[in-house]
């Protein structure tokens, strides 16, 4: 049996909400091993003077929990 694990992050990009996803995943990817998916739970976005300025995703990422 295997067991997996889900933690939440937030990410943000001024490019798309595509890039702060795959920003998330790159960043979770550091300290996490066997990262199995990702679901994308809310995308957002600031405004600046009357223009988007940034892309802001909330993510789970699900990930494999090594058997001892």
């Amino acid at each position: 049996m295997s067991v997996v694990k889900v933690i939440e992050l937030m990410a943000e990009s001024s490019t798309s909400w595509e890039d702060a996803t795959k920003s998330a995943v790159i960043q979770a990817s550091k300290t996490v091993a066997d990262i199995l998916s990702v679901y994308v739970q809310d995308m957002s976005t600031t405004v600046k003077d009357g223009k988007v300025d940034k892309f802001r995703v909330n993510v789970k990422i699900s990930f494999a929990i090594k058997n001892s």
